[in-house]
């Protein structure tokens, strides 16, 4: 028989913020990249980035008939700019440095290299607990 107290949420280990050098071509005075701050998502958090990215797509031969369908790109890019907590993302001076108006776009501005998004990708997937990363459940769901 387990000991209900042990369940408490002030038992609960809390995971702390991470660091990441998301891209190379923003360095510090040393020249070394920057580093961002990542926090990380609950699981409310992730439920509702994936209702705001999932679409009804219309089901081939079956006329009026519709099933979602989530928008992996779009639901990464969200996922990311949820999680970064350093650069503020949402900073209008920030975003209007790079000519965009979401955090979303702005993530794909900072991070302009497409290598470097994957791996940024890839790591705030693995921080937020997803062994494999979308991308990869998606080429082996088509082999």
């Amino acid at each position: 028989m387990s000991n209900l107290s042990n369940f408490l949420k002030a038992n609960k280990i809390k995971k702390e913020n991470a660091t990441y050098p998301a891209t190379k071509s923003l360095i510090d005075e040393e020249g070394k990249p920057l580093l961002w701050t990542i926090k990380p998502l609950t699981t409310r958090d992730n439920d509702r980035l994936r209702d705001e990215c999932t679409i009804q797509v219309q089901v081939k031969g079956k006329p009026n008939m519709t099933k979602p369908e989530l928008d992996t790109s779009k639901y990464i890019a969200k996922m990311i700019a949820t999680s970064v907590v350093e650069p503020n993302l949402n900073n209008k001076e920030l975003q209007d440095s790079y000519g965009v108006m979401t955090p979303e776009e702005l993530i794909k501005e900072m991070v302009d290299n497409p290598g470097e998004y994957n791996n940024f990708a890839k790591f705030i997937q693995e921080y937020n607990g997803f062994d494999e990363t979308l991308n990869e459940k998606v080429e082996k769901a088509k082999n």
